[in-house]
């Protein structure tokens, strides 16, 4: 019998909260020619000399904060999610768990299906919103390791998401739970990218005043910033949320040229009109890190509070939840 092979890619995560390991998984990740677009001698000064020695051991106390009896949530919610993929699609599909950057390391996991030998592989980065940074790192990580094997099998690329009626869905159920219509205010944060990365998707134009805010675009399927708003309209669309209630805006920003409104920023200014009480969603990710548990969910909470706000609420990514794993199998099937 014929089995397709089916690889969910995430991020990674370092093997513990340990200085060491946080180092190495940064070193890692931030070596990435597209994570960093720079070129390559600054960047590699940048990240190996000031960087990394620099934020490694910061991040590590924000891992430990992170990590539970289980270790790292998007491990252990990637892994489960596998198990549970696997089990409701049955022996036609084998599916793989696989990090970009850390354990369980794709490079590995791309060895055990070219060993197998699949005639058919499908690559579900699970990034939503289609970013150079991250859909496009693992495609070319991919693409250049089977590119030397000697048969190359059929080969599917589902490159983004953002607007599958089974995502959107997804997260409106997960949000059901929430009552969002009695909150004062609804927040969509998204992970934020350099202002040059967004730019190279449309040449010439300046993306601050792109028409993608406020409605869909032709060339929004590869555009992140696109991505992101039609993401926010579809999940507030599905949920009953009108445009008047929600706001759009940008997290984990390293410096002022990232994409903006910043999510902090926001907050206060939320906090400075009297808002009292925010739910917020965070649509580029669908397994709960670093950026949901710690940034939003602990420290957007705090700084919310420190401002006059009251209440704070994360809506949980999607996880493992069975209506997700029933999500995930419609995006793959969809390839047939």
């Amino acid at each position: 019998m014929e089995q397709t092979a089916v690889i969910l890619v995430n991020v990674g995560t370092p093997d513990s909260p340990s200085v060491p390991d946080v180092r190495k998984y940064l070193s890692q990740f931030l070596n990435d020619r597209r994570v960093i677009d720079l070129p390559w001698l600054l960047q590699k000064v940048l990240v190996n000399l000031v960087i990394v020695p620099f934020r490694a051991p910061k991040s590590a106390k924000l891992y430990q904060q992170l990590w539970d009896e289980k270790g790292s949530p998007l491990l252990y919610h990637s892994q489960r999610a596998t198990e549970k993929l696997q089990l409701r699609m049955g022996e036609k599909w084998q599916i793989f768990n696989a990090m970009r950057y850390g354990r369980p390391s794709l490079e590995n996991v791309l060895e055990q299906i070219k060993n197998k030998a699949f005639k058919r592989i499908i690559i579900l980065p699970l990034f939503p919103q289609y970013a150079s940074a991250t859909t496009g790192a693992v495609s070319e990580f991919i693409l250049s390791k089977i590119s030397r094997w000697n048969t190359i099998p059929e080969l599917h690329l589902i490159n983004h998401f953002h607007d599958h009626p089974a995502f959107i869905e997804a997260f409106a159920l997960q949000a059901a739970k929430y009552k969002v219509h009695i909150w004062d205010h609804i927040l969509f944060s998204f992970h934020g990218l350099p202002l040059q990365q967004i730019q190279k998707v449309h040449p010439g134009r300046d993306c601050q005043d792109c028409l993608c805010k406020t409605e869909s675009i032709a060339e929004g399927k590869l555009c992140y910033q696109a991505a992101c708003y039609e993401t926010a309209r579809l999940i507030s669309l599905k949920a009953g949320i009108s445009n008047d209630r929600y706001s759009v805006s940008f997290q984990s920003r390293l410096n002022k040229n990232w994409m903006t409104p910043f999510t902090d920023k926001m907050l206060i200014q939320k906090a400075n009109e009297g808002v009292k009480n925010i739910l917020v969603f965070a649509p580029s990710f669908v397994a709960d890190c670093l950026e949901t548990k710690i940034e939003i969910e602990k420290d957007y909470q705090l700084l919310f509070r420190e401002h006059g706000g009251e209440n704070l609420q994360l809506v949980e990514s999607l996880n493992d939840h069975d209506y997700w794993i029933g999500g995930l199998e419609q995006i793959i099937t969809s390839q047939n």
